[in-house]
């Protein structure tokens, strides 16, 4: 697994119309996990700008479980699968 990390992140409160961050380079089959402290709708705005990418799954980072897979298009991921990763390694 390649994972990618996708900071979209905010120190102060923003608005919707606040762009996201510019994604990071994806390799085909990678797995893009989205992460940092921001407004829910923020992550499902940063999901919707993933769904065409070439990432094979896309995950959200929670601190207590690791990356939560949320959409998939690989046999190898289902939504709901728990990958072991912690961004402190990272």
């Amino acid at each position: 697994m390649i994972p990618v990390f996708y900071h979209i992140g905010v120190e102060h409160p923003i608005r919707p119309n606040e762009p996201l961050p510019t994604l990071p380079e994806i390799p085909r089959g990678a797995v893009v996990i989205i992460e940092g402290r921001a407004p829910i709708w923020r992550y499902g705005m940063a999901q919707h700008l993933l769904h065409g990418s070439s990432a094979s799954a896309i995950a959200v980072y929670d601190p207590r479980l690791g990356a939560v897979i949320v959409s998939s298009h690989s046999p190898n991921y289902q939504e709901g699968d728990v990958l072991d990763i912690s961004l402190e390694n990272h």
